[in-house]
Formats: C-alpha cells, structure tokens, sequence
C-alpha cells in the first residue's frame, strides 16, 4: 500500500479520527460513570449508616432504660440502701433481676452487687445464683464519673464467682454498667451489669453491608472491635493505618475516604457511657463493577465497530479511486493527441460530475472552430440590432420634427402643437438611463400626454394641476403620475359628458414627505372591484407585479386601475417600504388616488 495516495490517506484519515473520537468517549465515560458511583454510593451509605446509628443507640437506650428499673421500684432500691440477706428479700432481688432478663430477647445475663451487705447475683439462663462476702467485680464497679459505661463484645464470664454455675453458656457479649447511687448524693450502694449477646448487633449491622462484598466493623473508642463482618473479630484491636489516620483523630461525626483501593465511610454514635463508630468498607473492584462491564461492553462494541468501519472505508476508498484512475487514463490519452476518446461517465457522484464535465470540455475542443465562427457572427448580428435600437427612436423624433415643422410650412398650427407633444413624451421615455425626476419633469410629461387627450376626445375635459413652488425641484421617481392619469381615460372616461374633470395637487405633508393627489368625476370602482384592489395594493412589493398580473382579468371595471400595484412597487423601490397608495371613491362620483412618499433629497443612481 502507497502510503501518498488518496486510498491510504482516506483511510488513515477515517480510522484515527474515529478511533480517538470513540476511545475519548470511552474514557470520559467511564470517568464520569465511576465518579457518579462514587459519589451515590458514598450518599446511600451515609444514610444507611447514620440509620443505623440510629438503631444502635436505640438498643442501647433500651438496655439504659432496663437498668433503670433498680431506681424505678422502690422495694429493690430499699434493699440495696439498707442491705438484704434473708429469703424474701433474695426472691424481690431475683425477681427483679428476672424482669430485667425477659425484657429482651437478646439478654444473656444480669450482675448485681450490693454494696452494704456484699452480696453478689448472677441470673443466667432464667436461673439465680448468689454469693455474699465477696469483693464487686472490677469492670462493674465503676471507679469513674460517669454511672454507666459500655464494655466491648467479649466473651461471657461469671464475674469472678468462685463456685461453677451449672447452665452457663460461654458467647461473645457487650455488658452494660451500671453504678447504683443513693440519692441525693453519689455514694454506690450497687452495681448492676447487663450482658448482651453480639446477635442484638448482628440483627442492625448486617442490614448495612453486602456480605462476601463489603466489610463493616463497629469500634468502640480505642480502636476495638465490638462487632465486625468477618467471625471472631470481637475485643481484637485494628492495626490498619487508616483507622489512626482517618477515622479516631476525626472531629465530624460522619465522613468518607479512599484508601487501599477501597472506599470507606464512617458514622460515629455517641451516646451516655457510649462513644462507638461505625466504619464500612466498599472495594472499588465491587464499587466500579458497572463501570467495568459498561467498559467491557463497549470494547466488544469498538472492536465490531473498528472491523465495519475499516471494511467500509476500504470499499468507499477503492469506489472513489476508481473512477480517478480511468479519469487519469483518459487524460493520458488526450495528452497523446487523441481528441476523439470515447468517454464515458462513472457515476453521478462527483467524480462522475468531473468526468462528465471533462467530455463536455473535450466536445467544445473539438468543434472549438465552428463555434468560434458562429460566435462571430453573432455578436455582430447582436451589434447590428443594438445601433438600429439606438437609431430608431431618434430617427422617428427627428421625422416628428420634420413633419411639425412642415405642418407649420402649411399653417397647420395644430397638427404642429399635437406633434410637438407627441416628441416630448418620446424624448422623456427615451432616456431610460434616468429614473430619477424633479416633479416639474414628471408634471410636464402628464400635461404632453394631455394635450394628445384633448385633441383625442374633443376637449369633453378640463385639466388643472396645483404645485406648492419649493417642491418643483425635488426628485421623485419617473413615470408615476401618467400611468395614473391614463386609467382616467381607459376606465373612467364617460364619453357621452363634456364636463370631464381631472386635477393633479402636490403639496408638502410634513418636512421630508410630500402628497401627490389625482382625482377625476369619472365613474366610480364598485365596491367588490376596490377591495380587492386595496388588498393587492397591501400585499409586499415583491408581489405586486405578480398580483397585478394574475388580476388583470378580474379588474376591468371602470376606473380599476390595473396599472396602480406596478406604480406602487417603483414608489416604494426607490423611496421606501414607507411609500403608500391609496385609492378612494369621491362621494360626488369619480376617483381620488393618493400617493405619499419621502422625498429624494438629491438624485441617485437607480
């Protein structure tokens, strides 16, 4: 494969751009994909966690409560305040005790010690045992400020009894202390220790994690486990730096980090004698799991969409180049001097269109000399017509001339006045250069074209005009006041009156704008014919002349004036869309048409 032919570069120039295109979307979607899981599942498990919190400090709160029940009933207090060793006052004890255990579910035992008379009760399994003369055992006698302190999972125990207890089951537990005071003041006369199974844990934890996927631990202030997703965790210490670094110097109560290709979210429960916090674990590999089979999927899709796209590229390359190289072999023959080549096209794409275009070429070489002298005389044929266009209108004004003053010769004075007229008139058409006028010009122009009316229609008609003096000299558009005027006679002329009227004023409306006013007595437009001649005069000067012609059928009632929307349309090409025509029935019969417009200030070029 040549790598400066037009093949290879259309396919280099196809394949890298659309490769780099697809592999940039791939990469700012997945981007964006892992960050948009991120930061949801960052979100979810906050609130999951902070639910959980919630649950957690509720168990506790419940357990504080039952501890509370020694306050609560008056008989068990006094006994612990004064003292107790007889069989009655054991049974009140046990009772109580009892209460407490059935409470919950989840209780395993209860511990109280009391002070005065150094007795010491454990229930477990619904059964009481008691010991007297004995120290309080040393987590439950609470040494501290507070009156109540929770103890991590550990393994359950008989607080230091010295004979065996018959039913005792050993499992992993978290004890709530409690110091018993005699109120008012702070002096303990007992102190009562809960213990419950980690299962009470389990039942809220495992709500908050994926288990195989994700890992959660529940720590309590010093870095100890008190429940965690993975079996025999419990009491043990955590070594991860993160948890120093992240988590236990950490003043919000809740918050995430990344470390260790992992994703870790915290929430914190504090509580009385209660200072835990909740810590999940998401690795990215499980987090990024849709990320990664949306990229694997669209891999799959790249490598289909690259073998398409590298077939079709091939197939459009070798259809585009194709025609190029006959093109090529064509022009190699006509370089050889064969003119005669048959060529035919490949297409109607652009080659095609190139190729055709080139045998168009090679026929105009070819028959080059015959067209070259039809040419020539052709341009002089047109020569010709152009000096006998020129010729003709002078020729027939100077033959007007010669036959006015011939009629003068014959004291024929009036054929000489028609004549004249007639001269004025073809004088001002024939200068088509100028489109521009002064109103004096255009003024005298209708008054050649009516003393040819008069002669016409035997002075049946009076003509006057009335122009205000400063606006002789301005400028207005040529040939504007005689087609109006014409309509007079060719729709509104009554030949069988001799009073015929038409007056033409022109006066000044405002600085900058002027009227131009024709009214006639001759017959009214019918009502049907002026509306419909009002609405064309208000269509858009592009459709005027298309709206005037397609009318011209319709329009032949006296005084329609087929002429007025092509009027309209010069008016408002030189002066502006601003220019107007409005056509009026006069209450005494005839016509009133009014033309406004801007003046020209100086003559242009149009």
């Amino acid at each position: 494969m040549k790598w400066n032919t037009i093949r290879t570069k259309l396919i280099i120039f196809i394949l890298v751009p659309t490769l780099l295109c697809i592999l940039a979307t791939m990469y700012i979607s997945y981007t964006y994909t892992t960050h948009s899981l991120r930061t949801r599942a960052v979100d979810e498990n906050k609130n999951l966690l902070y639910q959980g919190s919630k649950n957690i400090s509720g168990l506790i709160q419940e357990i504080q409560r039952l501890s509370l029940i020694v306050y609560s009933d008056s008989d068990v207090y006094r006994l612990l305040e004064a003292g107790y060793d007889d069989m009655t006052s054991n049974s009140r004890i046990y009772s109580a005790l009892n209460y407490i255990s059935s409470s919950m579910p989840d209780i395993s035992q209860v511990y109280l010690y009391g002070v005065k008379g150094s007795n010491a009760t454990l229930l477990t399994q619904n059964t009481p045992k008691r010991w007297q003369g004995i120290p309080p055992y040393a987590e439950s006698s609470l040494k501290r400020d507070s009156t109540v302190s929770i103890q991590s999972t550990h393994l359950s125990h008989s607080y230091g009894l010295p004979s065996p207890i018959l039913q005792f089951i050993v499992e992993p537990v978290f004890t709530l202390h409690r110091r018993i005071e005699q109120i008012p003041t702070t002096t303990p006369i007992a102190y009562l220790s809960i213990d419950v199974r980690a299962t009470a844990l389990a039942d809220i934890v495992s709500q908050l994690y994926v288990q195989g996927q994700e890992n959660i631990w529940l720590l309590d202030n010093k870095g100890a486990i008190v429940y965690g997703s993975t079996d025999g965790e419990y009491g043990k210490q955590v070594e991860a730096t993160w948890y120093g670094r992240q988590v236990a110097g950490s003043t919000p109560d809740q918050g995430y980090f990344e470390e260790d290709s992992a994703v870790f979210i915290y929430q914190k429960i504090k509580d009385a004698g209660l200072e835990w916090t909740l810590v999940k674990q998401i690795p990215v590999t499980y987090l990024y799991r849709e990320a990664k089979e949306a990229a694997t999927i669209n891999i799959v899709l790249l490598a289909l969409l690259l073998v398409m796209i590298t077939t079709l590229t091939v197939l459009i390359s070798f259809r585009i180049t194709a025609p190029i190289k006959q093109l090529n072999r064509y022009m190699s023959q006509v370089q050889t001097g064969n003119l005669d080549i048959d060529i035919r096209p490949s297409g109607k794409d652009e080659i095609g269109v190139v190729t055709e275009h080139f045998r168009n070429m090679m026929d105009t070489i070819n028959n080059l000399i015959l067209r070259e002298y039809k040419l020539e005389l052709s341009n002089k044929t047109n020569e010709l017509r152009a000096l006998q266009a020129q010729v003709n209108p002078h020729f027939l004004n100077n033959t007007l001339q010669i036959i006015g003053t011939l009629a003068l010769e014959l004291k024929v004075p009036q054929i000489y006045s028609l004549l004249s007229a007639l001269a004025k008139m073809m004088r001002y058409s024939m200068h088509n250069d100028e489109k521009i006028v002064t109103v004096q010009s255009e003024l005298e122009h209708v008054k050649a074209y009516i003393e040819l009316q008069k002669e016409r229609f035997e002075n049946k008609f009076t003509f006057r005009y009335d122009m205000e003096e400063p606006l002789a000299k301005v400028y207005m558009p040529k040939m504007i006041v005689q087609p109006i005027v014409e309509n007079y006679f060719k729709h509104g002329f009554n030949h069988s009156r001799s009073d015929g009227e038409i007056e033409i004023s022109v006066t000044l409306l405002k600085p900058g704008r002027m009227q131009i006013l024709i009214q006639n007595n001759g017959r009214a437009i019918p009502s049907s014919k002026l509306d419909l001649l009002r609405q064309e005069l208000q269509q858009p000067t592009g459709t005027n002349i298309e709206l005037s012609k397609a009318s011209e059928a319709r329009l032949d009632a006296p005084g329609s004036g087929i002429g007025l929307p092509n009027v309209l349309a010069r008016l408002q090409l030189v002066c502006g869309d601003n220019a107007t025509l409005t056509v009026d029935n006069c209450p005494s019969g005839g016509v009133t048409v009014r033309l406004e417009f801007d003046i020209i200030a100086e003559r242009e070029s149009i």
